[in-house]
């Protein structure tokens, strides 16, 4: 009996030691699985940037040599939606906002020059001198750009370059020599693209349009520690979150609203994936929000998806917002919403919530137009009727909806009566002013599997 005992011990010991070299090993297989599935997500991120940056160029390219207005109304079409693909991918990267600012802005102008040229096109009339010289500035800043991505996927490709670690830790946990190579390289980028002379043109994205001061924040600034805590709240953070502050770059002042921006890490773990966030120095708003976690199989709907999108706005205490569009990709789902008042929907204050469509989490969230533009209105009273507005359109024009929308007009705002209908099978939305009946826009809707896109 007491051999029995001497050797029971170390037994149960080596049984708990195996088992726990086992349960260790694997732990480090499951996240080593998680890590390699987030780098192979980020490198996707940066290939289908690359492309349609590549896009954007060939098509400018090709836009300038065109002679046909129909097929450069095609040309432009393309460029929007890569331009606003590029744009939305670059976002997930794990990047500081402010260090891409010029970059996205460049995109965005791209997007919507190019819409403003469709729609002077579709006008009849012809590409000025001075349009097709911006036109050229553009080009030559996608060359640039494409130039920079692809000089940047070679050398990451040669070095074995980890996106992971970029979106995991901060500089302060990096050796001070190991470089962050995608860091430094998209800096760079940005010096040259915030080059870009002015775009002075009629549309949403103009320079004078972005530079204008945020109408909806208030006056009152908040500090650092202040929008930390702000950060926290709203993610449904606890004390255990940490949170850190990451580099902001130089320029983060000259944005269209300056705001301190954050890692949240909601675990203990140093590996543990960071959700980042951008709270404004006036007002201590939470501005945006961008989780770039994996997603995996889809299992929530799209109507599903979209009342929880709606759900989390009024939890925030965004009362009143409505769905507009949305796109679906890549294993989430992009919805805009926009604010209502007195039964008439307000295009400029704009919400953008996006999906995982996994486990129906809302992984991104971008205010920052709602705060740009909202405002209290004083709104205009119709001077014509519906009945009055529907006869300014094509007789065979057939109206499913109708309904008031104050839409933004270069540095104005415009109420009008939005009619959706079909005119020979396809679907448009027509803007009729309700103050003098002009006909102020008219919108194509594309619908596919993935969900409508206005062109």
């Amino acid at each position: 009996m007491e051999k029995r005992r001497h050797w029971i011990a170390p037994v149960l010991i080596g049984i708990l030691l195996v088992g726990a070299i086992a349960w260790g090993y694997n732990l480090y297989t499951i996240n080593e699985r998680y890590a390699t599935a987030l780098d192979n997500h980020y490198q996707r991120l940066f290939h289908d940037v690359k492309s349609h940056v590549e896009n954007v160029q060939v098509g400018l390219s090709k836009a300038l040599v065109a002679t046909s207005k129909e097929r450069n109304i095609l040309l432009f079409s393309q460029i929007m939606t890569d331009a606003n693909f590029a744009q939305d991918k670059l976002g997930q990267m794990p990047i500081s906002h402010a260090d891409i600012a010029n970059t996205e802005k460049f995109l965005a102008q791209a997007a919507d020059y190019s819409y403003f040229l469709i729609q002077k096109h579709l006008d009849g009339k012809d590409i000025s001198p001075e349009e097709r010289e911006a036109l050229w500035s553009l080009q030559e800043n996608s060359a640039m750009f494409n130039g920079e991505l692809a000089r940047l996927h070679d050398s990451m490709a040669e070095s074995g370059y980890i996106y992971e670690a970029a979106a995991v830790f901060s500089k302060k946990d990096r050796n001070v020599n190991d470089k962050n190579e995608f860091q430094t390289s998209l800096t760079n980028l940005e010096s040259h693209v915030g080059k870009t002379p002015e775009l002075i043109y009629d549309g949403p994205f103009a320079d004078q349009i972005i530079n204008k001061k945020p109408e909806g924040l208030g006056n009152k600034k908040v500090s650092m520690e202040d929008a930390a805590r702000i950060a926290r709240d709203f993610i449904g953070g606890n004390k255990s979150t940490r949170i850190e502050a990451f580099e902001q770059g130089e320029d983060i002042d000259e944005l269209r609203i300056p705001a301190y921006t954050f890692h949240l890490f909601q675990g203990n773990q140093k590996n543990d994936l960071p959700i980042y966030a951008g709270v404004s120095k006036k007002g201590g708003k939470l501005i945006w929000m961008a989780n770039p976690r994996p997603i995996g199989k889809e299992d929530v709907s799209i109507k599903d998806a979209e009342k929880l999108a709606l759900d989390y706005l009024k939890k925030h205490g965004f009362e009143n917002m409505e769905p507009n569009y949305s796109l679906k990709y890549d294993g989430h789902i992009l919805f805009n919403f926009a604010y209502k008042e007195d039964d008439i929907t307000i295009y400029p204050d704009l919400i953008k919530v996006k999906v995982a469509l996994d486990t129906g989490e809302i992984i991104s969230f971008d205010a920052s137009a709602y705060y740009l533009n909202h405002k209290d209105r004083k709104l205009d009273t119709p001077k014509i009727s519906a009945e009055e507005a529907r006869e300014r359109l094509r007789t065979k024009f057939d109206i499913d909806s109708t309904r008031l929308a104050l839409i933004p007009k270069g540095k104005n705002e415009i109420l009008c009566y939005e009619f959706k209908g079909k005119y020979k099978d396809a679907d448009f939305i027509i803007y009729i002013n309700a103050l003098d009946g002009k006909e102020e826009q008219i919108l194509q809707l594309i619908h596919n599997e993935n969900g409508t896109l206005t062109f």
